[in-house]
């Protein structure tokens, strides 16, 4: 999504909302689900954005190549082969590395204020990198090793540094200018609580340079004079409830409440709501009188919030779990390519219909995805919307049905999915059918929060399977205790976790599959 303004979009919905009534083309009696501004807003394509912390770490990573670079290649140069002392080379050139690190953190090189400040950074890079050579030719000196090391490594190795930082530096401020252009560093922002608590809040926002929020509305549950149509030029959009479902459609990233902490029960009973949502969620401490210690808050700017839910595996660990994904994926559907074309010749043999069966099912922040699974079901009993579970000898299974749905070898086509798609995880919350049920009732009827699951992208198999939670739902503790199990996961997710689950399921399949038909 490009950059917009919420009020210049404003202004044009009254130019033609009084264009319209000129011509006596009014819609009374219409309903919308959303205020008319908000389906604007909801309709305008979503770019995928980037986390500033990623692009922090990035330009600390440059730094650090560009002087482990230019030490190397001006030893490389001047100094290979004419020296035996090689150890103060070896030593110097990655602590310089690790030093300037903590050097440009300390000067504040790397918030994305900075990155896009390309004259103040350099002024800045050059003072720090100069002070860290000082400090090492003093190290050098107060040890004794200074007869050891080349004056012409050191003055080399000052200049190519700075040069190398100074041109990884444009770099870095070019593709970060060109990334707030286009709108991907951008933080679609809602405002929770309208009024003078809301307003202050978004003037202080307002006031703050490089914080990369984009307020797209305000939404409160009021409708009193608390809680006016208009706050601080912004919008108000609608309520909570039709907050839900604007921060999915939208790719919302925060949502900041202005509520005071007293107002305790209307807080609880909004947050129940929001929780479910993979977003930041803050408590605005602006205007509070309760003053905690600086370290209990975060910062926008200078404006403080206090920090109530934050959205799961995000930054690194979303690259991480990407590669992680990508690369065992990739093995895994090598090494079990045999065993899924033995499976669909059988399928092929076995009864008449498709090798493959597709299923809309929900993904990642309630979106659905289209999975693939080898056919079990003959293909004239197929259950696209899965109305009605598989139960313990269906008579619609066939009989290789049956064995690839025990074993669950019938999910190995979702490493496609995973592979090529993107768009399921080799481990997370199993995705549901989008009709199933539990007891006759939908599963979000049945389970308060049960779209929590979704703030992760689905997997092929996850931490309810491996417990055994898997297969038929026909009761609802079945489907509570597999939705329990999905938020654990959740909320405690790491590598390793990935890697136990994985390493896991083999032996649950054959131990734990009384529920699977």
């Amino acid at each position: 999504m490009g950059t917009f303004d919420v009020r210049d979009m404003m202004k044009a919905d009254a130019a033609a909302a009084a264009a319209s009534s000129m011509l006596g083309a009014s819609e009374k009696g219409q309903t919308r689900r959303f205020h008319p501004l908000a389906e604007r807003i909801a309709a305008i394509p979503v770019k995928p954005t980037l986390s500033p912390v990623m692009i922090e770490g990035v330009a600390r990573l440059l730094d650090a190549l560009a002087v482990l670079g230019s030490g190397a290649l001006v030893y490389w140069l001047y100094v290979s082969g004419k020296t035996t002392h090689t150890l103060p080379y070896q030593i110097a050139i990655p602590a310089l590395a690790l030093g300037s690190l903590g050097v440009f953190q300390a000067l504040q090189l790397y918030p994305i204020g900075a990155l896009r400040n390309v004259i103040g950074s350099a002024v800045r890079l050059v003072t720090g990198w100069t002070m860290l050579f000082l400090v090492t030719l003093a190290v050098f000196f107060f040890l004794k090793t200074s007869d050891q090391v080349s004056r012409g490594w050191l003055i080399g190795f000052y200049f190519a540094g700075a040069g190398a930082l100074l041109g990884g530096r444009f770099m870095v401020t070019a593709g970060v200018r060109y990334l707030t252009r286009s709108g991907r560093l951008e933080r679609r922002t809602a405002i929770v609580g309208g009024g003078e608590a809301g307003e202050a809040l978004i003037r202080a926002l307002e006031g703050q340079k490089d914080t990369g929020l984009r307020i797209c509305g305000v939404f409160d549950d009021r409708n009193d004079e608390r809680s006016p149509d208009l706050v601080a030029g912004y919008p108000k959009l609608g309520t909570i409830d039709d907050l839900v479902e604007f921060a999915r459609r939208t790719k919302l990233d925060l949502v900041i409440f202005t509520l005071p902490i007293s107002a305790e029960a209307r807080l609880l009973t909004m947050l129940r709501k929001l929780w479910v949502l993979p977003i930041d969620i803050r408590l605005s401490a602006h205007l509070s009188k309760l003053r905690l210690r600086p370290r209990s808050y975060s910062y926008f700017g200078t404006v403080p919030v206090l920090d109530v839910f934050d959205r799961p595996i995000a930054d690194w660990d979303i690259v991480v779990k990407w590669v992680f994904d990508k690369v065992v994926g990739t093995l895994a559907l090598i090494v079990l390519s045999p065993l899924m074309i033995a499976t669909a010749i059988a399928v092929k043999l076995d009864s008449k219909g498709p090798v493959l069966f597709r299923q809309k099912r929900y993904g990642f922040n309630n979106e659905t995805v289209e999975v693939l699974k080898f056919r079990s079901l003959y293909h004239e009993m197929t259950d696209h919307s899965a109305a009605k579970q598989v139960t313990r000898d269906d008579p619609r299974v066939t009989r290789v049905g049956r064995f690839i749905r025990k074993t669950s070898i019938d999910e190995l086509p979702q490493l496609l999915n995973v592979v090529f798609k993107g768009n399921l995880s080799l481990v997370g919350p199993r995705p549901h059918a989008i009709h199933a049920s539990a007891s006759n009732r939908a599963y979000e009827v049945v389970v308060d929060g049960y779209f929590a699951r979704h703030k992760v992208k689905p997997g092929i198999t996850g931490w309810a399977q491996i417990n055994g939670w898997r297969g038929e739902t026909d009761t609802d503790e079945k489907i509570q205790r597999r939705v329990e199990h999905d938020l654990y996961y959740i909320e405690n997710w790491s590598v390793l976790l990935d890697l136990y689950i994985l390493a896991k399921t083999p032996f649950s399949l054959l131990t734990k599959n009384e529920n699977a038909y």
